[in-house]
Parts: structure tokens; C-alpha cells; sequence
């Protein structure tokens, strides 16, 4: 009998959302899962990895499954590599992080844990993908991208990943028959306009909350955010070679030789 694809399933939310729970039962109808995530949340972590403090990881059950669960008190990151140097006998055929509880469209991909796992894990030359759904709510409804989710996971590991590339997935927050169907995109030219809720606390100390506004200045229709808007999935190709290469030939006319 041929061996089932192993996956490594890994998020931001913690090893208990029910983001994660649901990709785990889509991930056990692909492959042999394993499970390794944060025991608590690591929400806009980004790319961190723990260095001064402490890892641990320990076998966990948080419900019923073929899967093998591990719960990290570290990064998503630290949760990858730990999984690829410590835990699984062979690089995965597969890693997969999320499902996100809230959108990781266009600029929001520099901040996420979801995402950074799935990048952390194609720089180990595993193809990976982060898959968000744009609803904040704890109790929001997972299965309504299922089939999309399963779609996109199995293409990955029939047609394999182009190189260095990683897959960032994000869902609407729609009914399953309101979903039109999956783009592909480029990420749209978006920022955040921060601000901050300055207050005192009882013994008079100033403390600092963040807020902000998401402005997308892209008015394309071949973006992450059009998609979205219009009733689309968006998958959107990132690499993480950040080298402008456009910006080589001109910064190469500046007089900085001796």
C-alpha cells in the first residue's frame, strides 16, 4: 500500500482554536498529520523566533483524530523548526498553517504568524501554505471553505510548488454557495494608518493601545483585495527572497566605490 502524504499542521492561534481544529480534520482526509502549534495565542508574531527564554514541546490530545498533536510554547516559527529538527523522522510533503481567525490579505502578510510559519517552512524547502478566513470570531464557521481548502492542499501535493514560493490563502467570510470560486493574485498595495490610544493606568503610568485603519490604495482587479471583496478566495504566490531586483541597476549608479 502506498504511503499516505505526511503534513505538518501548524498556526497562530494556538493549538486549540477552532481554526486549527477544523484544518486537522480537512488535513486527516489528505495524509498522516502532524500537529505542532502554540499552546496559547502568537497573534501579528511575524517571523520571531525564541532565543532568550526556554522552549518547551509535549505531546498534547485535544480531540479525536488520527492526528499526532505537539504543543509549543514558542513562535509559529519556533514551532516549525522544531517540528522539522526534532520531532518528524522526514521533511513533511506538506506544511500547512492556520486556519487564521482573521484576514492575512495584502500588507497583513508581513505581520502574521500564520503566514510566517508557512514561509519558515518553505525556506526549509517544504511546500507550504497559510490559509485565513476574514472573521475574527471565535465561533466562526470553518466548513464553509472546506472543499476549497482540501482543493488547493491536494493540487500542492500533486503538482508540487513552484521553488522558494509559499501560498498565502485567504477566505471571505461567506456561505459556501455565495463563494465564487479561487484567484490568483498578486498582493494589493495596502497600509495601515496607526494610531494610538494613549492612557493612565491607576498609578499613573501612560500605557499605549493600538488601533488603526486599513487603507488598500490598489485599484486593481488582479489583487488579493479585489478578490476578496468580489466573492473570491485569493491566493496570492510569496516568495522570501526580498531583494528588489528592480532596484539593483539603479542603486548600482550611486558613487559608492572608492
Amino acid at each position: 500500500m502506498e504511503n499516505r502524504p505526511l503534513i505538518l499542521v501548524t498556526n497562530d492561534d494556538g493549538i486549540t482554536a477552532p481554526g486549527i481544529r477544523a484544518l486537522i480534520k480537512i488535513m486527516n482526509t489528505l495524509g498522516d498529520v502532524v500537529v505542532v502549534a502554540p499552546d496559547s495565542p502568537q497573534s501579528g508574531m511575524g517571523h520571531a523566533i525564541t532565543i532568550n527564554s526556554t522552549l518547551y514541546c509535549s505531546p498534547i490530545t485535544v480531540d479525536d483524530g488520527d492526528q499526532i498533536e505537539y504543543s509549543c510554547s514558542g513562535t509559529p516559527v519556533d514551532c516549525v523548526k522544531l517540528a522539522v529538527n526534532e520531532i518528524l523522522n522526514r521533511k513533511p510533503d506538506l506544511c500547512v498553517s492556520g486556519i487564521n481567525h482573521g484576514t492575512n490579505s495584502s500588507i497583513n502578510v508581513i505581520y502574521s504568524g500564520t503566514m510566517s510559519a508557512a514561509v519558515e517552512a518553505g525556506i526549509e524547502g517544504i511546500p507550504a501554505i497559510g490559509f485565513s478566513l476574514l472573521d475574527f470570531n471565535w465561533e466562526a464557521d470553518f466548513d464553509q471553505a472546506a472543499e476549497h481548502i482540501k482543493k488547493i492542499a491536494q493540487n500542492a501535493l500533486e503538482n508540487g510548488m513552484p521553488s522558494d514560493v509559499v501560498l498565502n490563502v485567504n477566505i471571505p467570510k461567506l456561505r459556501k454557495e455565495e463563494i465564487k470560486g479561487i484567484k490568483v493574485c498578486r498582493q494589493a498595495k495596502a497600509s495601515w494608518k496607526e494610531e494610538f490610544d494613549k492612557r493612565v493606568n491607576p498609578q499613573g503610568r501612560q500605557y499605549y493601545w493600538l488601533t488603526g485603519k486599513f487603507v488598500n490604495e490598489d485599484k486593481g482587479e488582479d489583487t488579493d483585495e479585489w478578490a476578496l471583496a468580489n466573492n473570491y478566495i485569493s491566493v496570492v504566490p510569496v516568495q522570501f527572497d526580498l531583494t528588489a531586483h528592480h532596484a539593483i541597476q539603479r542603486l548600482n549608479t550611486w558613487d559608492l566605490h572608492d
